[in-house]
Formats: C-alpha cells, sequence, structure tokens
C-alpha cells in the first residue's frame, strides 16, 4: 500500500480511539518506515499522523505545527508520542513537546536515529564531511536537496555549497537496487565519493516499541 503526502497530512482524525490507543505524530519523511513496522509488528493500536515532511526546509516552524495537532488530538489518545529527533529545532521543539507533556524520539535527527544514535555519536567527530541520505531523502532528492539549494538554476553553485564535504553516506533501511542507483547519481552530482550502509529502521523500532 503507497500513501501520498496528502493522506498522511490530513486533519482527519479517527475518531473512534477509545481505549488505549496511541497516536505517532511523524514527519512525512519516517511515514513508510513507521507504516511498515506497524503492520510487521501488528500494532493495530497506534495510529499515524503525518505532517510535511517539507517543515524540515523551515524547522522553526515544527514546533508550532506539532503543537497543533497534539492539541487537536489529545482527547482522542491515551498517548501521543511525536516522532521527531530534533530536526534543526535547535531544542525548541523537545522544550515545546516538555510543555505538552508528550515524549519525542532521541536523537538529533533522522540520520542519527536509522543508523543508531550511539553508533553515530561515536563517528561524528570523524564524518563532519560526510552528507547523509535516508531512503526518502533519496527518493526526494530533487525536491529536498537539488531544488531548495538552487542547484538546478545554479549549477554553479554546487562546489560553494558542498566544497566542504567529501563524501555523500547513503543510510539505507531497505535493500532496493533502484535505491542503491539513485543514490550514487546524488553522489556523481554532488561531486562526493559514495558510500552505502544498511541500517534497517534502527533506533526507530526501538522507539516505537516503548508503546507496543
Amino acid at each position: 500500500m503507497s500513501y501520498t503526502d496528502e493522506q498522511l497530512t490530513t486533519d482527519g482524525l479517527n475518531a473512534d480511539t477509545a481505549g488505549g490507543r496511541v497516536l505517532l505524530l511523524a514527519c512525512g519523511a519516517l511515514a513508510r518506515e513507521i507504516l511498515a513496522l506497524i503492520k510487521i509488528n501488528g500494532w493495530a493500536h497506534m495510529d499515524l499522523q503525518c505532517l510535511p515532511a517539507n517543515l524540515h526546509l523551515t524547522p522553526d516552524k515544527i514546533p508550532d505545527a506539532v503543537e497543533a495537532l497534539v492539541v487537536q488530538a489529545r482527547d482522542k489518545y491515551d498517548e501521543i508520542f511525536v516522532v521527531y529527533a530534533d530536526c534543526g529545532t535547535g531544542g525548541l521543539l523537545q522544550a515545546r513537546c516538555d510543555e505538552l507533556g508528550v515524549k519525542m524520539a532521541e536523537g538529533p535527527h533522522c540520520y542519527s536515529f536509522f543508523e543508531g544514535n550511539d553508533v553515530f555519536a561515536a563517528h561524528a567527530d570523524t564524518e563532519f564531511t560526510a552528507f547523509y541520505l535516508t531512503d526518502f531523502l533519496v527518493r526526494q532528492f530533487d525536491s529536498f536537496v537539488w531544488k531548495p539549494m538552487g542547484l538546478d538554476r545554479h549549477p554553479q553553485l554546487r562546489d560553494m555549497l558542498f566544497g566542504n564535504y567529501e563524501k555523500l553516506v547513503y543510510l539505507a533501511q531497505t535493500n532496493q537496487p533502484d535505491l542503491d542507483r539513485l543514490a550514487e547519481e546524488a553522489a556523481q552530482r554532488l561531486g562526493l565519493a559514495y558510500e552505502r550502509r544498511f541500517t534497517g529502521y534502527g533506533d526507530l523500532t526501538a522507539e516505537l516499541e516503548k508503546y507496543a
């Protein structure tokens, strides 16, 4: 089953959610992975509500967007879990979640919890010249990287924007040859060396298991 951004960001919450229901309030960039984990584990008590993935382009708007949906859904669920990492909010999202009394996923960003926060932290000091992509970002490379950075209109910006990077690291949640090919093409377009690491769902599984 496939889900469009429109389907994943509608305001139509399930009103019949009495008794043990958990709302996963998540970034749209994680929709496929969360839906896969719900299906694999039979977590029928969990509902998924996603905010648009393009909020990553304006992270200062994430806390307000999360709060609006928490307030809307609070009376319909026993638990609300915010499946965002910090995602560039500079601690503001965590502070907002604390104010709202809801918990959120640990980690600085989805790259970290897909690889595993401890693993990612262990090599963060030696990989500050790495540019990371996940399955979602590979699929949406043009929409989330190439075009927002103006590289479609001004390709000469590439060396200025990525001159300090040395490699593109594709953190793969799934084994799909077509995504491998697209990730390698993205590295070539950015003029970077290419590395692929299979991570699976990493710490995302453990985070959701807390509410199983």
